[in-house]
């Protein structure tokens, strides 16, 4: 280690840590789904890095926009959640905001029944998602318009529900594809279903999952948050250097037990994991682009104002996140 990192990190220890003798500061931090999109959060967790900052971070699951709905009444202090559900809550006045951004593309996948074999077989079908609104509902609208058909007239899109759920819908026959995210989109082929198109192919910009908290909460306990990004920031740098650490927090999250699934998983999150994650202004816009349809405030709304790029900024320029490769 160089000298000049030592005394970054020293000073970065200091100003963020502050005094390490007081009793680490509580906080709870919630998690909608067990997909890799979330997975930061888990290592960061694994890796006890959120303790070596001086947070007790007690990580909770907290299915759909229940984290959001939390977040916001104050029941957590922090929460991982996607941009499409923040973004819509932001601009009817939520005080919510991204402090760093763990998957700023769409990686997901439609899988379709073995008979639907081109766009043309899939006009009339019906399509499988989570729920209206949500990241796998935008992502099935966007393939299939870039398949050539109006995600509106040309399919029926039902919202099915988590993916145990849209898997059986795909085996019974109530949907004629579904959307997965990866490494869920193995049970759908398991089943006799193929990938129709693969949006991970394509990283087109999006604001997909990220961290948030409030800015009553940044102004009341900058500190905190400071530390709280500090902790992730190092965790990108074990998910992208420790692939031990990074496998068993998703083989104990995601209950993975298959050896070589649990390597192509870990390898898809090293993948998009970004050693600086910054929240995408470029995946806000994209986001605000496709609700200015529906909601007319999108229109002149400012990426700039559902992010706070501050806080993995100053470790950027301090040199801190360099050093830690």
């Amino acid at each position: 280690m160089s000298g000049r990192f030592l005394l970054i990190s020293l000073l970065i220890s200091f100003l963020w840590n502050g005094d390490i003798s007081f009793a680490a500061d509580k906080v709870r931090i919630s998690y909608s789904g067990t997909t890799t999109s979330n997975a930061l959060l888990w290592v960061t967790k694994e890796a006890k890095l959120f303790e070596k900052n001086g947070i007790d971070a007690e990580v909770v699951y907290l299915a759909a926009s229940l984290g959001q709905t939390a977040l916001i009444a104050g029941e957590t202090q922090f929460a991982v959640y996607t941009g499409l559900l923040l973004t819509p809550a932001r601009l009817q006045g939520a005080d919510a905001t991204m402090i760093a951004g763990f998957l700023n593309y769409l990686v997901s996948r439609l899988v379709v029944r073995p008979e639907i074999k081109t766009a043309a077989d899939l006009k009339g079908k019906r399509l499988g998602v989570s729920r209206f609104g949500t990241a796998s509902d935008f992502g099935t609208r966007l393939m299939v318009s870039k398949l050539g058909l109006n995600p509106d007239t040309d399919v029926t899109i039902l919202q099915i529900g988590d993916t145990p759920t849209r898997v059986a819908a795909l085996m019974a026959k109530t949907v004629d594809g579904a959307i997965f995210d990866p490494p869920d989109h193995k049970r759908a082929l398991e089943y006799g279903g193929r990938i129709m198109m693969n949006l991970e192919e394509t990283v087109i910009p999006y604001q997909h999952a990220g961290l948030m908290t409030t800015r009553k909460y940044i102004a009341t306990r900058p500190d905190i948050v400071r530390r709280v990004v500090k902790a992730v920031v190092e965790g990108a740098a074990v998910v992208r250097k420790d692939p031990e650490t990074s496998k068993r927090a998703l083989s104990i999250r995601m209950r993975i037990k298959n050896p070589q699934e649990l390597e192509e998983t870990y390898q898809q999150l090293r993948g998009f994991t970004q050693a600086k994650p910054y929240p995408s202004l470029e995946g806000f816009k994209a986001i605000l682009n496709d609700l200015s349809k529906r909601m007319p405030a999108a229109k002149n709304a400012d990426p700039k104002d559902f992010a706070d790029l501050r806080f993995v900024e100053e470790l950027d320029r301090a040199g801190y996140i360099d050093g830690l490769y």
